[in-house]
């Protein structure tokens, strides 16, 4: 029985250890897509460290990434002929941006975090909203559907 107990506690901390570890993101896969009606640009983490690269904080935490409106002229889009940002992550949940936050310097797509990658349950690339709420820091950001 003790043997039984031993190699389920054993089991349990190797999986437990396994979900732990943390993905290094692989800076020429395409991480993100920025859209608008049939125009598709993608962009890899690399490519969006050579726009520019900004720091911004949210709860406690300095995230590091392009900021928004860089992002948005890189993709060919002017600012005034855009009425929307639509941020969308992986798993579905998505949040729209107005003016008053995409045209925002220190609006990010973050593609690290202070001290080295994001953490796990952020994904690859996040948005990073200072002072904003919670539901506005979208995680797992896959992609930008921009709104003329």
């Amino acid at each position: 029985m003790k043997r039984i107990l031993c190699s389920l506690a054993l089991s349990l901390l190797l999986t437990a250890c396994a979900s732990q570890t943390q993905t290094v993101p692989n800076p020429a896969a395409p991480d993100l897509k920025v859209t608008s009606g049939d125009q598709t640009l993608t962009y890899t983490i690399a490519d969006l460290q050579a726009i520019a690269t900004a720091e911004s904080s949210f709860k406690d935490s300095t995230y590091t990434g392009v900021p928004l409106p860089m992002l948005l002229a890189d993709a060919g889009f002017a600012a005034d002929s855009i009425s929307a940002v639509k941020a969308a992550a992986s798993d579905g949940f998505s949040v729209t941006y107005e003016p008053d936050l995409f045209q925002r310097q220190d609006v990010l797509v973050a593609y690290a975090q202070a001290g080295g990658p994001l953490a796990a349950e952020d994904g690859l690339l996040r948005m990073v909203v200072p002072d904003g709420e919670g539901k506005m820091n979208v995680r797992m950001l896959v992609e930008l559907q921009v709104v003329p």
